[in-house]
């Protein structure tokens, strides 16, 4: 019998024998209990004991073989599968480039594996938020369909040519989805990537998947959109929950922001700056300290979306061998950004390899492994004999924003020299005039 998807084994068995199918609306016994539901799929992967109901509640209850007494088949029903709603023009409203990258924010549950999977189509994502047509006149493309810790350099320089073309097509605003698990790295790539671009370009996730009770999805992507439509600043930057309640969403600075918790729908930070506004359904709180830029003209902007990926982020460890560093020295890449430890050191045994490094054409830059302060070379002697090795210390820089720089620097630089100028000037608020107390 077709539809049992994922079911095998005692749990196969009892439905054969009440010859149900997935979608189907059965009564589970449980000696003195009753359970009534839909019946969905398991995941390929999962065990063989148990039975998966979903309640008219929407949750889903899952049964141990060992307690059911007797399954009986209620209603017929369709195997669950997704079906795209008619969609809605948004018409007259402000118009919105969506670009889609995968990631939770597009995803549903995959039931073959368990695992959440992004949509691929333009139609799939939009059916999934219809509600965008309230606030803006959406085009959804899908630019690629990919896990976040999938995304490259490349990729980021395919979202930024996207981004440009839709600044020449007059859009009002801009919206990447992506997996947060890389947004801080993407953020602050586009930031230099798009400096000077003259609308706002939002990259928006979510932690939980949209089909999940506690999903922060879609108020993340309606606030996004409708800043994007509405918002009188510019710029690249981040749009995520502001704590755990579905109340505001913080704006934060593309090439300052970093992800601080694992699974926390608050879990991106301004590290060393305050988020540039706050979103609620009372509209956009600006922050006048952090100064965006207001709406520009597209006339005179100019995309520079080429990345270098031949560079490193090597965080500093005790004991670290100097083969290791001189393995990743030697693998080809032309740049290498250090977290070292506190105002930026690494041990005295590396500097030499540092040095042959640099003599040949490489760029070391140095960061911090702490999150607050920033690094400063001159304090030690290790400090001092890296900075005479030619380490350019990058400030208070993120290290992942370091990165994002370096790559973009080294593609668009003529020689080493001028990629060590340009990792030393602030571009796009990567670095702040002042160290500011930990909050």
């Amino acid at each position: 019998m077709p539809g049992l998807l994922g079911y095998r084994g005692p749990a196969e068995r009892l439905l054969r024998e009440a010859e149900a199918s997935v979608g189907d609306v059965l009564e589970v016994q449980t000696g003195g209990e009753k359970v009534t539901g839909t019946l969905v799929p398991r995941y390929e992967h999962d065990d063989d004991r148990h039975i998966v109901i979903k309640l008219k509640s929407g949750y889903n209850v899952g049964i141990s073989v060992e307690r059911v007494s007797k399954v009986v088949r209620l209603a017929e029903g369709e195997e669950p599968k997704f079906v795209a709603p008619k969609r809605a023009t948004g018409g007259g409203l402000p118009r919105v480039s969506v670009l889609g990258t995968g990631g939770t924010i597009a995803s549903r549950v995959d039931y073959r594996t368990g695992a959440v999977s992004p949509a691929t189509t333009a139609e799939e994502l939009y059916s999934l938020f219809p509600e965008l047509a309230d606030v803006a006149s959406i085009t959804p493309e899908i630019v690629m369909s990919v896990y976040s810790e999938n995304l490259e350099p490349v990729h980021w320089g395919e979202l930024a040519k996207k981004v440009a073309e839709a600044v020449a097509g007059g859009q009002a605003g801009v919206l990447i989805t992506m997996g947060t698990d890389t947004m801080g790295y993407a953020a602050a790539a586009l930031s230099f990537a798009l400096k000077g671009v003259p609308i706002p370009v939002f990259i928006v996730g979510s932690q939980r998947s949209s089909d999940r009770p506690s999903s922060d999805a879609f108020l993340n992507l309606i606030g996004a959109a409708s800043m994007a439509a509405g918002a009188g600043f510019s710029g690249v930057y981040v749009v995520m929950h502001a704590d755990s309640s579905d109340e505001r969403l913080a704006v934060h600075r593309g090439t300052r922001v970093r992800k601080d918790h694992t699974s926390a729908r608050d879990a991106f930070e301004s590290v060393g700056v305050e988020p540039v506004a706050f979103w609620s359904r009372e509209g956009i709180a600006v922050n006048a300290r952090e100064a965006p830029p207001p709406r520009g003209r597209a006339e005179g902007f100019e995309a520079r979306p080429r990345f270098d990926p031949r560079a490193a982020l090597v965080k500093f460890y005790p004991s670290m061998p100097a083969g290791y560093l001189e393995a990743v020295l030697g693998s080809g890449v032309r740049g290498v950004v250090f977290e070292g430890t506190g105002l930026g050191h690494i041990n005295a045994k590396s500097v030499e390899a540092v040095a042959r490094f640099v003599a040949a054409g490489g760029v070391v830059c140095m960061t911090s492994q702490c999150i607050w302060g920033r690094v400063d070379m001159n304090v030690y002697d290790t400090g001092r004999d890296l900075l005479k090795a030619g380490v350019v210390p990058l400030e208070d820089m993120l290290p992942e924003t370091a990165l994002a720089k370096l790559m973009w620097a080294l593609a668009n630089s003529p020689s080493a020299e001028e990629a060590r100028r340009l990792m030393a000037e602030d571009l796009a608020g990567e670095t702040t005039p002042r160290t500011v107390q930990r909050r």
